[in-house]
């Protein structure tokens, strides 16, 4: 059996990794006992003897993981932001293409999508690829997501009786406009400049629509590029010309592992909206995913399709 150890199995994609791993026959799963959950020389001991390490912590304890693995044997899936540009990190977001389905089969370290950038990557990336859109387009996109991407902090404080009454509305955040997911939005896409990009966080647990306005392109255009890219794969979809339906749901997918990519418009204006589990595809999903591609297995083992 392959043994997996997860490095942060307390937060919710930890947890949730380790709920759809629980039941299987082919993982053993090694557990740190919550006393040791913060000491370094047992972390470094489990991170060692594992075949895969699923590091489901902060950019800054990702980082310290990595440096305490000296097995070259074992397999590193970040779900932090670490990586994810990193040139010596696979990006895990096999349904791009070969090259990055086949650099995840082939390597000991894969860093796993972040939510917003997952359901932005899947619908631009095939665009720009193409040549449809060039790559010097200035690109503005919305992300509407539930609580739970934000972790325990964020699900107490949506949750509590007490609650601020503004939160049964919608927030929007990331007001800065340098949203940590930015870089890898970029430069896996190939944009030569950095989206326009709002995050929003709405009063529901889980889910998310990722929107991205394309002004000036046809719609069926579109349609037809994303058809044709993502066909035959299992866990990523396109829906019909229009959507399936003429409201678009943030939560349709929620507790689900897949993605399904909705393209509506006309032949001047567009709008291509991924809509995902930002728990499922958008975190713990992806990373079992890649884990099970790694593995040689059907990448849908153990996922909820």
């Amino acid at each position: 059996m392959t043994k997996v150890f997860i490095d942060g199995s307390a937060g919710t994609t930890g947890l949730r990794i380790y709920e759809r791993l629980g039941s299987r026959s082919d993982i053993e799963l090694m557990i740190l006992p919550e006393e040791l959950r913060k000491n370094m020389d047992e972390r470094r001991r489990m991170l060692n003897s594992a075949d895969i390490a699923f590091l489901c912590l902060p950019d800054k304890a990702a980082m310290e993981a990595v440096s305490l693995i000296e097995n070259p044997e074992v397999a590193v899936i970040d779900t932090s932001t670490a990586h994810r540009v990193h040139p010596d990190w696979a990006y895990g977001f096999a349904e791009l293409s070969q090259k990055h389905r086949q650099a995840i089969q082939e390597s000991k370290r894969i860093a796993n999508p972040g939510c917003h950038a997952s359901g932005f990557i899947a619908s631009v990336y095939p665009l720009v690829s193409s040549g449809l859109i060039p790559g010097d387009v200035p690109l503005t996109a919305y992300s509407l997501t539930g609580y739970s991407g934000g972790g325990k902090n964020l699900i107490a404080e949506y949750e509590a009786a007490d609650r601020d009454i503004r939160h049964e509305s919608h927030r929007i955040y990331g007001t800065t406009l340098t949203h940590k997911h930015l870089p890898e939005m970029q430069q896996i896409c190939g944009l030569h400049r950095k989206p326009l990009f709002s995050p929003i966080l709405g009063d529901f647990y889980a889910g998310m629509a990722t929107s991205i306005l394309l002004p000036g392109f046809d719609a069926k255009k579109i349609w037809e590029c994303l058809a044709d890219h993502y066909a035959g794969q299992q866990l990523v979809s396109v829906a019909p010309l229009g959507g399936d339906e003429p409201i678009i749901y943030a939560s349709t997918l929620a507790g689900k592992d897949t993605m399904r990519i909705q393209v509506v418009g006309h032949t001047e204006q567009t709008m291509v909206t991924a809509v995902f589990d930002n728990l499922g595809k958008g975190a713990s999903g992806a990373a079992i995913q890649n884990m099970n591609i790694l593995l040689g297995v059907d990448e849908t083992t153990g996922l909820n399709v």
